[in-house]
């Protein structure tokens, strides 16, 4: 199924290497401005979309109900990635061993061995562009010696950047902790769970602090070692997909059983860019579909608001 839309206002798909002007400070940055609660009519859990530059809250469904939000707890893992090279205390050369538990955690993966000594570099593009678990547990335990440790890293991250008290991570990869309890060094004591808000204060983190990421997760594919062909993105609204949305460059799908279908997206097109979550989708297609609404209703709200002209865009 091919999903077309028109860019509004003339606006084009911009180039992934145009710098990201965002603002942010912590989950302060969010502000309550055009709210429109279940205008949408979304056939999900919940769901937010922001104004990325401003922070300002569009529309939101139940964005303050901790759910489990599968993979899209990986932007986490992403950030603290992305911190330990900024400090320099890892390089994007480095090499990580695959664990056991690495080489058998079930789900999306790139095909890690016992053993098995990759890059942090094609670990992070694995686990950002196929969303494979075994590149996150592996990335957990090169930088902090254990996902244990590393789960305590994320807690901390989620506390300085203001997330809400029923934040909680319990894994490098957003697994169910029943789906990776058999495997010895897994952190299977707790379930991961955060609001959509959560979720989208996550995402303007990271894209606001570490825009370059933005040229990973606008591929549609990655080359991996330990595979003969290519690992598709599962992001369905990239150029060229199922669900292809002018001006679409991520961010992070997730899937388990008790999440359902989840999905944070974002968008740029001329000025404007938004951060869109859909948590607790019924199927695969509908997690894009409901971010199409998003879009659709926050570039017509952004556009009759007369917001644009007063920020001077």
């Amino acid at each position: 199924m091919i999903v077309k839309t028109k860019p509004r206002y003339g606006m084009r798909l911009t180039m992934v290497a145009a710098v990201v002007a965002i603002v942010y400070i912590g989950a302060g940055w969010l502000k309550d401005g055009f709210i429109k609660k279940d205008v949408l009519q979304l056939a999900s859990a919940s769901a937010i979309l922001i104004d990325a530059t401003t922070g300002e809250v569009i529309f939101e469904k139940n964005a303050n109900k901790p759910l489990p939000p599968a993979s899209m707890s990986k932007m986490m893992t992403e950030i603290l990635v992305l911190d330990a090279v900024a400090r320099g205390e890892a390089r994007w050369s480095d090499i990580a061993r695959a664990s056991s538990y690495a080489a058998a955690v079930p789900g999306a993966r790139m095909g890690l061995i016992e053993g098995q000594e990759v890059t942090v570099r094609e670990l992070f593009d694995a686990m950002t562009i196929h969303s494979a678990n075994d590149a996150a547990v592996a990335l957990a335990e090169h930088l902090a010696g254990s996902e244990e440790a590393f789960v305590t890293l994320m807690n901390k991250k989620a506390a300085s950047i203001g997330l809400s008290h029923g934040a909680v991570f319990g894994n490098a990869s957003g697994l169910s902790k029943s789906d990776i309890a058999p495997y010895n060094g897994s952190a299977s004591a707790r379930d991961t769970l955060l609001t959509a808000k959560d979720t989208a204060v996550i995402a303007g983190h990271l894209i606001g602090k570490y825009p370059e990421v933005l040229a990973v997760t606008s591929r549609g594919s990655v080359n991996v070692s330990t595979q003969r062909q290519t690992l598709a993105s599962t992001n369905l609204m990239l150029a060229d997909k199922p669900f292809a949305y002018p001006g679409n460059d991520g961010l992070k799908t997730g899937y388990t059983p008790d999440a359902g279908y989840c999905f944070t997206g974002t968008v740029k097109q001329d000025d404007t860019r938004l951060i869109s979550v859909i948590m607790g989708a019924d199927n695969i297609d509908s997690r894009f579909l409901e971010t199409i609404k998003l879009y659709e209703y926050g570039f017509e709200v952004k556009g009759k608001s007369g917001l644009r002209t007063a920020l001077g865009f």
